[in-house]
């Protein structure tokens, strides 16, 4: 080999191990507590992602974390996590209640909650949060009840999955 080429070779290797690579990836996490009968849930997104799918969306500038961060953000999240999430227990179409927001970093962390849940026995999640905008979003879906644990990973060619216990 020349020089050249060994020049190159040394001089593009190092540059292309630090090009960035975007992982669109949300994590659902799932906890059904017998003593509250109700289903626990908590979803973290990254931050980016989300404020682009609702500024999008809406039409607004939401400017998380920031001085200028609209007031009333939290009525943006219920409205959407409302259109691209839905549950059914038992069979069962259920809604939930949220809770709040919390910014940790990088992440969004969105607190819901399904009430008046005396059993489970089968968890269907369609999950579609952020896949209009990210077509390689994926969304995991964590459960725990009765101390099983489960998981499964939905796509935007697969947004649903149903999950027994």
């Amino acid at each position: 080999m020349n020089f050249k080429k060994i020049f190159f070779l040394l001089l593009i290797i190092p540059l292309l191990s630090f090009s960035t690579h975007k992982y669109y990836l949300s994590l659902t996490q799932i906890e059904y507590s017998n003593k509250s009968k109700s289903v626990q849930i908590i979803i973290n997104v990254f931050m980016d992602d989300i404020e682009t799918a609702l500024n999008k969306d809406y039409n607004i500038d939401l400017q998380l974390t920031t001085k200028k961060e609209l007031k009333n953000n939290d009525n943006y999240f219920i409205k959407y996590l409302k259109e691209k999430l839905h549950f059914k227990i038992d069979d069962l179409a259920k809604t939930f209640h949220y809770i709040g927001k919390e910014y940790d970093g990088d992440l969004v962390y969105f607190y819901l909650e399904i009430e008046n849940v005396k059993d489970l026995k089968s968890l269907e999640i369609k999950n579609k949060i952020l896949m209009k905008h990210f077509p390689d979003q994926q969304n995991l879906i964590k459960i725990k009840v009765n101390k099983k644990h489960k998981s499964i990973l939905l796509t935007a060619k697969s947004d649903k999955g149903l999950l027994k216990f």
